[in-house]
Parts: C-alpha cells; sequence; structure tokens
C-alpha cells in the first residue's frame, strides 16, 4: 500500500480543514470573544502544521488504487473529526477532549447528536463553528477537495464513487472533479437561497447562516435551545422545505435544470419519497388530532427525521406511541442516494422489498426467472447482492450499538434509539437522547462508540469495516 502517497492526499485536506477555521477565527475577533480567538487560532495552527507534516512525509500521487482511496476517505472523516474538535478543547468550551471529539464527529457526519447542556452559554464564534461543521460534513469533505484539486488523477473517481452517499453515485460528467464540482454548486447555491430567504423572515445574519449550514446538510444542530421552535411558523415551514428538498437526489436538480424537463420526477425513488413523507405526515396528523398547529408539527418533524436532520419543534416524545413508532421507522429508511440525508436510502428498501418479494414468488415458480427493476431499469444482481448485504450489516450495527448503549441506560428506547440515531446521522431518539434530552451522560467508551456508528453511518458501513479485514493490510 502506497502510505506516503495517503499522506500526501491527506495533507491536502488538512489544509482546507485550516482554512476553514480561520472563518470563526474572524467572527472571534470581531465579536472580542477571546478565549474562541485562542482556540481556533490554536486549532488552525495545529491543522496547518499536521498538513505541512504530512506533506514532506508524503509523496506526489501518481495513481490511487481501492485500499488507497478505502484509508484516505476513513481517515479524512477522522482527521476532520480530531481538527474539528481542537478548537471546542483549547478554549474551554468543552473541556472533555472525548466530549469535544464526539461533538466535532457529530458535525461532520452531520449526526447532530449532542453533549451540550446549555448550549446558549457557548461563544457565538464556537456555536458558528459547530454549524459549520456540519455544512463543510454535508456534501462531503472529500466530495469538496476532489472538486477543487484535479491532481488526484485517476484515483479521483475511486475517492468519489466512495464518498457520494448511496448504493451507486452519479458521475454526470465524462471528468469526475467536474461531476464533484457540479454537484457542490448545486448545495452551493440551494445553501445561498436558504440564506437570503431566512433573513427576508426576519433572522440575523447569525442565525439564517447557523441554521442554513445545518439545514442543508440535513445536519440539525442550533444555537438555540429551543431548536427551530425558537422561531416563528413561517420560518419553519421554509425550514421544512429545505430539509425536504436536501433529501432529494442532488443530480436530478442538475439534470432538471440541464434540460429543463419533467424526466427526474419520473424516479422512483422520489416518487416513494413523496409517498412515505405525505402518507406519514397523515397518519401522524390523525393521531394527534387535525388542527393546522398539529399539521405544522407533523411535517416539521417528519421531513426533519426522514432526512435525518434532527431539528425540533416539539418534544415527540410525549406524541401518542403511534407517532413515534411512525418517527423511529423513518430513522431508518432516510433520504434519497445521492442527498446529505443518512438512513440506509429509500432506494436500498426498495431493492431489498422487491428481492424478498421475488423470493417469495419462486417458491410456487422455481424455474421463473424475474428482474429486479427499478423504475425502467433492471438492477443488476451483483447491486442486487450488495445492497441485501449492507441491509443485514445495517441491522447488524444496530443491534449491537442498541446491546451496548443500553447498560446503565434507564430505558431500552434511550440505548436502542441512540444507536440508531448514530448509524443513521440523525440526532434526536426517544427516552433520554430525545429533543429536549442530550448524550452528556453516556460513558466516555459508549461516545466513542457512537462515533464510531456515525463513521459506519456517513460511510455507509462497507468503507468503515474493510478497514477491520486483515487481508485489507497484506501485501
Amino acid at each position: 500500500m502506497n502510505i506516503r502517497g495517503v499522506l500526501r492526499v491527506l495533507s491536502l485536506l488538512l489544509l482546507v480543514m485550516a482554512g476553514a477555521q480561520v472563518v470563526p477565527l474572524l467572527l472571534s475577533l470581531v465579536l472580542d470573544e477571546q478565549a474562541a480567538t485562542q482556540g481556533f487560532a490554536l486549532g488552525a495552527v495545529l491543522t496547518l502544521a499536521m498538513s505541512v507534516a504530512f506533506r514532506f512525509a508524503g509523496l506526489p500521487t501518481q495513481q490511487l488504487y481501492r485500499r488507497e482511496g478505502v484509508l484516505i476517505v476513513v481517515s479524512a472523516w477522522v482527521l476532520a473529526s480530531l481538527s474539528g474538535a481542537i478548537p471546542f478543547v483549547a478554549s474551554g468550551a468543552i473541556p472533555s477532549a472525548v466530549d469535544a471529539f464526539f461533538e466535532s464527529a457529530s458535525g461532520f457526519t452531520t449526526t447532530g447528536a449532542s453533549i451540550l447542556q446549555d448550549i446558549p452559554a457557548m461563544d457565538r464564534s464556537m456555536l458558528f463553528w459547530r454549524s459549520m461543521t456540519q455544512w463543510l460534513g454535508g456534501i462531503g469533505i472529500v466530495v469538496l477537495f476532489v472538486a477543487l484539486l484535479s491532481e488526484l488523477g485517476p484515483g479521483a473517481r475511486f475517492l468519489f464513487k466512495l464518498e457520494v452517499p448511496g448504493p451507486a453515485a452519479e458521475v454526470l460528467h465524462p471528468r469526475v472533479h467536474q461531476t464533484a464540482l457540479t454537484l457542490a454548486w448545486v448545495y452551493i447555491g440551494m445553501s445561498a437561497v436558504l440564506t437570503v430567504l431566512l433573513m427576508l423572515c426576519g433572522l440575523s445574519a447569525f442565525d439564517a447562516f447557523t441554521h442554513m449550514f445545518s439545514t442543508v446538510s440535513t445536519g440539525g444542530f442550533s444555537p438555540h435551545a429551543e431548536s427551530v421552535a425558537y422561531f416563528s411558523p413561517t420560518v419553519q415551514v421554509v425550514i421544512t422545505v429545505f430539509m425536504l428538498a436536501a433529501g432529494v437526489n442532488f443530480s436530478l436538480y442538475y439534470v432538471a435544470a440541464r434540460d429543463r424537463s419533467t424526466l427526474p420526477f419520473r424516479d422512483t425513488e422520489l416518487r416513494a419519497y413523496a409517498v412515505i413523507v405525505s402518507a406519514t405526515v397523515l397518519l401522524i396528523l390523525l393521531d394527534l388530532g387535525p388542527s393546522p398547529e398539529h399539521f405544522l408539527d407533523a411535517a416539521f418533524q417528519v421531513a426533519s427525521i426522514v432526512t435525518t436532520t434532527g431539528y425540533a419543534t416539539q418534544d415527540f416524545t410525549h406524541w401518542p406511541l403511534l407517532s413515534q413508532a411512525c418517527l423511529v421507522a423513518l430513522m431508518v429508511g432516510g433520504g434519497c442516494a445521492g442527498s446529505t440525508a443518512g438512513g440506509a436510502k429509500i432506494v436500498r428498501l426498495q431493492v431489498g422489498l422487491h428481492a424478498a418479494l421475488r423470493e417469495v414468488r419462486l417458491i410456487f415458480h422455481p424455474s421463473r426467472v424475474s428482474a429486479i427493476m427499478q423504475g425502467e431499469t433492471a438492477v443488476g444482481e451483483d447491486a442486487v447482492r450488495t445492497i441485501l448485504s449492507f441491509l443485514v450489516l445495517y441491522g447488524l450495527c444496530w443491534a449491537i450499538g442498541a446491546l451496548l448503549l443500553s447498560i446503565g441506560t434507564p430505558d431500552l428506547g434511550t440505548g436502542a434509539t441512540a444507536a440508531l440515531a448514530s448509524l443513521s446521522n440523525i440526532g434526536p431518539g426517544l427516552g433520554a437522547v430525545g429533543p429536549a434530552g442530550d448524550y452528556h451522560a453516556f460513558a466516555a467508551w459508549q461516545k466513542l462508540l457512537m462515533v464510531f456508528l456515525m463513521w459506519l453511518g456517513r460511510l455507509e458501513l462497507f468503507v468503515v469495516l474493510a478497514l477491520t479485514q486483515r487481508s485489507f493490510w497484506q501485501r
């Protein structure tokens, strides 16, 4: 394995991370937050030092193979989480290194789980950085630097496929860095539109940017203890619309803009996404009792959970059990492939269901040849096998995580949904980790386990688990 080539690529990522910390550093200077200024200055300097060390230890990248690509992607998220935690610890905002690492990893993986008990007490520049980590992680740090740094050469295509969420990565251009750049521009454009709309709704620049960061990335961090309930119903409607938009495959926006046709709206996953959202909102509305207030609450929470954003306007742990069960079911599915949403992805559940029904039909017609269709396209048997394997691993990781996190927790729901919320990159669950709760009470080893689950969910299992195989490290 070309370790020195991997270090050279990672040095570029660290350089981007050091530059990113300059933004909240400048904000802390403007706001005269001295502790935060010291934290960001130290974070930027240490990250830059790591970048320089990696660059001198590395060699120019000539060719990236699969092993190097896997190691780069996983290492990128680990290093980003470590780099992002430095300002929290150095400023004293989060004195515990484990807690700071948890908060940073939760941000970059767009999970939105938090150990903070008094969010408004933190410096505003720290809260800005906390939300900004989600925006950086939303489109994928690797996609961003693939888009900006064409020197990665032919290995960029493999990195892109590893990083883009979903069972298949859409390549819109022959050159993969152009595809990454296209998706990045869609992401930036959506971010700009939402920021303007929030400011037109009366939000301050600080609130507009922090909530834009967490909405477009489907992350869920808010600088207010009340989350989005702090704002007016109009703001909640705007954020609901953009959460749902961020849960759609980003390549469909590009295709719609390029061809000016309705072809993307014939996408079977998008139609299933719309049906799931509509049906769940209606079911919860009937369960809560029909009223305009309940409709907004139901629509907001369904949008927040299905896109794995994790915002809250109500403490849904006090809702009827049917409504809570609906939200937990949405945590598993998540949004569309190729979006910033987490979860197993709707297209995988569709293919998995079709495969299961095909097996039922084969009981009565064992010699029948039946292809699994996704729209008008037949899904290859290799893809079906990969998707079924993913779903099995997903369930197994959830079960093991729930078992371990249930140790010392007040109820089974807390441990089970904490594991699911981490693996699906959602944030809030039920019980002690509901919208009104947080993750501070877990033991340090449990927080590190949840960080691992966050990485598993963000990188979609296979990439991270590949590193546990002995054959991966053998020549």
